[in-house]
């Protein structure tokens, strides 16, 4: 069966370790990394959204992680506390605004991959609904899809390592919007209806723990999660 274990089990997340790092960025690197490297594609399309080329954007997300990865002081971060989300948005909207006055260099971001950007980024973004919205509620809102999409993909991986992958994707479509009918569903699974509704019941439970352990992992104090998927679903409906 899949896990059933509580996120609310862990005792330390990752924005914490940084903020607990108390601006050491030797100590906070290893976990702002691990951040930095699930949260890429919201600052990937911000950038794009700043009227920037998808070469540009490709370029400085890699520069801009480097940065603050590499960078000596990381006080900023305890100053700030509260969520890596609105960290992250404001450190990268100053990165930018530097970038518009420097001149480019000879490659940016000197050399290092932080992490994977091609073609598949730039698909992703085109693929992007048009959003009349300003740039930050357009982050959020991607910021949002990012963790949902974390969620899920940790969620169908428990099924599938319990040899049941079959059934999540049948009842996939009742997390995320689908309509179909518990009839049609234990047709599908060639089962009862009132299997079908049990297991659902038990899968949203659990999908509900995994979005409430991804955004555990970017706020300071897991008490301030619950409030950070308030606006995320707000974000999300808006």
């Amino acid at each position: 069966m899949p896990s059933s274990t509580s996120p609310r089990e862990f005792v330390t997340t990752h924005w914490s370790v940084v903020i607990a790092a108390g601006g050491d960025a030797s100590r906070a690197a290893p976990a702002l990394a691990r951040l930095c490297s699930a949260y890429w594609y919201p600052i990937y399309a911000f950038t794009r959204r700043q009227g920037r080329t998808p070469h540009d954007a490709q370029d400085l997300t890699q520069e801009f992680f480097a940065q603050l990865i590499e960078r000596e002081s990381l006080a900023g971060v305890v100053r700030e506390r509260g969520r890596f989300r609105t960290w992250l948005l404001g450190s990268l909207k100053h990165f930018l605004a530097n970038q518009w006055h420097r001149s480019q260099r000879e490659k940016r971001g000197g050399g290092v991959a932080f992490v994977s950007l091609d073609d598949d980024a730039e698909r992703r973004y085109l693929k992007e609904p048009i959003d009349p919205r300003t740039d930050e509620g357009s982050f959020d809102r991607i910021w949002a899809l990012t963790v949902v999409e974390r969620a899920l993909t940790r969620l169908e991986e428990e099924w599938r390592e319990a040899g049941r992958h079959d059934q999540f994707r049948i009842l996939k479509g009742a997390l995320t919007g689908d309509r179909a009918s518990y009839a049609d569903l234990a047709a599908a699974m060639q089962t009862s209806e009132g299997t079908v509704r049990v297991t659902i019941h038990r899968l949203r439970n659990r999908y509900r723990n995994l979005l409430r352990s991804e955004i555990s992992q970017t706020v300071a104090d897991s008490a301030d999660a619950d409030d950070e998927l308030r606006q995320l679903f707000a974000a999300l409906g808006s």
